[in-house]
């Protein structure tokens, strides 16, 4: 029988670009107080995390059109309202705060996708609930979803390495969680990880359906949603009949 506890992928390994460690943060960030006097601030922790914040937010702005390696350190600092030397004092480079913004998008939104999987969503259905979390992030953050599927393939090197490990991240999580699930079919680790990156594939497409939905004319979100649902029920369906080769 398969093992229930998977290592994670080989060539797995922390981003090459480093970055501050803390705890994951939601997705729904409260509302930012304006700069005002330094009573208002709070704290200098709080006021360096304000201005952190704001950097990753002003990146996301400029980037809505364009790809992370055509801005500048410069243009995110003046729009930010730093000089461009105290960006430093927050990341290192501008690769590092566009792996910070991978972080911030994927690792929330893989924490609930695995809780909704381990029947903690308060439904039955595991597809819907799975399907329903990523419509409902990506109606939230479309700018941050946006900015994954552009540098999935873009040109700093830095944030495909962190997406990628992300997705490897997924799929090892949804391996493990197939394992649980497909307790006494005896599958190998291979297969599982195989279903695994079909149905990340499968999500992946249904991100992308989501954003595109205002230049999709006639197709309500509701069928794309339907039909992402679908698209998982068939691998799901086609594992049931799977038998694994030595």
């Amino acid at each position: 029988m398969a093992s229930t506890s998977l290592p994670v992928p080989a060539g797995v390994r922390p981003y090459a670009v480093v970055v501050s460690q803390r705890p994951i943060r939601s997705l729904d960030r409260a509302p930012r107080a304006e700069y005002g006097s330094r009573a208002e601030h709070g704290t200098r922790a709080e006021r360096k995390e304000r201005t952190r914040q704001k950097l990753l937010d002003v990146t996301l702005t400029l980037i809505a059109d364009r790809s992370l390696a055509s801005i500048s350190l410069r243009e995110v600092a003046r729009d930010a309202g730093i000089v461009p030397t105290a960006f430093y004092r927050h990341f290192e480079s501008m690769d590092a705060l566009g792996v910070e913004l991978v972080y911030d998008c994927m690792s929330p939104l893989r924490q609930m996708i695995r809780e909704a999987r381990r029947g903690r969503s308060g439904h039955g259905d595991i597809i819907k609930d799975t399907v329903d979390i990523l419509a409902t992030q990506v109606r939230a953050h479309p700018d941050q979803f946006r900015f994954l599927t552009r540098e999935r393939y873009g040109g700093v090197a830095a944030v495909r390495r962190a997406i990628d490990t992300e997705l490897r991240l997924f799929t090892s999580d949804l391996a493990i969680d197939l394992a649980r699930l497909t307790a006494g079919r005896d599958w190998s680790t291979d297969d599982l990880e195989m279903a695994a990156d079909l149905m990340i594939a499968a999500m992946l497409a249904i991100v992308v359906d989501l954003l595109e939905v205002g230049d999709r004319r006639g197709e309500p979100e509701s069928d794309m949603l339907v039909r992402g649902q679908k698209q998982l029920r068939l691998i799901a369906f086609g594992m049931a009949a799977w038998q694994s080769k030595p």
